[in-house]
């Protein structure tokens, strides 16, 4: 077998490099430093390989070397597999090995089938591999992240409407000679939650207060001090300035905009940050490898080729030295993921409870109820406060319309979500943290996962140690 019995270094089997040759590199202190890489002397690799492993490292050796130590007699097996691959056009490529006194970092003292253009492809290639593999192994998160984000955000969006659909049902059935109106106001009030939920730069004490506001030259026209017509809009503006003076609803207003705070607040964090993972993983998708982690990559990845050993697999402690280096900035993304996925399972937390969205968005029309209740209750002291404020009412011809608010139209989509989503969605909250908590250490064990699973060769197996095949690194 080549070079697997022969006890030299890898400066000296038939694959050695000479001066200028590149040997497996590992990052140490932040720079990159040689490696030794030997193979196992003989009668300790045989006495080490059960028969039948051994049996197939010799076959495996045969296969990919070639036969013994001599030098590929025909490029014609690397043509096909640059062909195969696409690499570039088979012109210039040797029909038979030649001196590669050219090539930059696939040196080797034997004839090579490559030339320093195949050199230049090949570095490509092994780029583009490794960025191919580092998608493939972060698909699995990625899709498990973006399709929660999709799902809770769907929800989100249901539990909205459902809110709302709450709302103006209350005014259709308790109040509905004002239900038109205050329909708008509500319809308005529930488009400020979901653009706060979803990223808008508002309030949530700003669109709490002007829905109370908008809403008490409703009350006042309808319950407080209710006349033939209606208010002027002068008149409305004038109680809608005066609603924080006069306090028609209590501490209602109050509790609501601390009610929506703590609510509403995680659930935007809670989507922003699921947003934000997915970032992250297209990032570190798309890594810019230095020039002495790409050379490393080629030595690993497309060297074996020159000498013909195109089916070759790196060694494990050869691949994790060289994915470890080219990995190296991970080390600190590795530290902020686990602080993320943390940081997710504690806002998870902050989202149960009393002030959970969904209790309190599906209690919102209970607490307006309330908020009107009070303010029929303390009518005629509201008349003479407003009177001191705003005069008497100025009224105009006009009336305004009943209830048109459709009940209906949003049964069949809503249906099925009712209160019992609070449940549901806690349980997916809980069964979307559990799942992303096996993910932790994502990245700081991702040169372990590419090449235990993607690159390096079978525990067992001769491997390329980046100067020859050895059967152990």
């Amino acid at each position: 077998g080549r070079g697997g019995g022969s006890g030299r270094g890898p400066g000296e089997g038939a694959g050695g490099g000479g001066a200028g040759s590149f040997s497996p590199r590992r990052r140490l202190g932040g720079g990159w430093a040689a490696l030794p890489a030997t193979g196992g002397g003989g009668a300790m690799a045989r006495s080490s390989l059960g028969p039948g492993v051994f049996s197939l490292g010799v076959l495996l050796l045969a296969a990919t070397s070639g036969g013994g130590e001599a030098p590929p007699s025909s490029c014609e097996g690397v043509r096909k597999v640059f062909q195969l691959r696409r690499l570039g056009p088979l012109r210039g490529i040797p029909e038979s090995p030649r001196a590669g006194v050219d090539l930059q970092v696939c040196t080797s003292k034997n004839p090579t089938c490559c030339t320093k253009k195949m050199e230049e492809r090949y570095q490509t290639a092994a780029k583009q591999d490794i960025q191919q593999v580092l998608q493939t192994s972060s698909a699995t998160l990625k899709f498990l992240i973006s399709r929660n984000a999709a799902a809770f955000q769907e929800t989100f969006e249901m539990l909205i409407r459902l809110a709302e659909n709450y709302t103006s049902t209350l005014f259709c059935n308790a109040y509905r000679n004002m239900a038109a109106e205050a329909t708008t106001r509500v319809q308005e009030f529930f488009t400020d939650v979901g653009l706060f939920i979803f990223g808008t730069d508002i309030s949530t004490e700003a669109f709490v207060n002007r829905f109370f506001d908008t809403l008490f030259p409703v009350v006042y026209n309808h319950v407080i001090n209710p006349g033939l017509t209606d208010i002027s809009l002068e008149y409305a503006e004038c109680l809608r300035m005066a609603q924080k003076d006069i306090r028609p609803f209590g501490n209602i207003p109050k509790k609501a905009i601390g009610q929506m705070g703590r609510s509403l607040l995680p659930s935007r964090t809670f989507l922003q940050a699921l947003n934000l993972g997915i970032e992250v993983i297209n990032t570190t998708d798309h890594l810019h490898f230095s020039k002495d982690c790409s050379r490393a990559l080629l030595r690993m990845q497309y060297c074996p080729h020159c000498q013909g050993l195109t089916l070759s697999k790196p060694c494990m402690g050869y691949c994790l030295n060289v994915i470890r280096g080219c990995l190296a900035n991970m080390a600190e993304v590795d530290l902020h993921w686990r602080e993320y996925i943390q940081s997710l399972e504690e806002l998870s937390s902050a989202m149960s409870g009393t002030y959970d969205m969904e209790h309190v968005l599906l209690n919102f029309h209970s607490l307006v109820n309330h908020a009107l209740i009070r303010a029929r209750i303390n009518g005629p002291e509201l008349s003479e406060q407003v009177n001191k404020v705003c005069g008497p009412p100025v009224r105009k011809p006009t009336q305004s319309p009943g209830c048109s608010f459709d009940q209906n139209k949003d049964n069949q989509g809503l249906k099925m979500f009712s209160r019992d989503s609070e449940e549901t969605l806690t349980s997916r909250r809980k069964e979307f943290i559990s799942h992303l908590r096996l993910y932790r250490a994502f990245y700081g064990g991702l040169a372990d996962h590419l090449c235990g699973n993607e690159l390096a060769a079978a525990d067992g197996l001769p491997c390329w140690n980046g100067e020859d095949i050895v059967r152990r690194y």
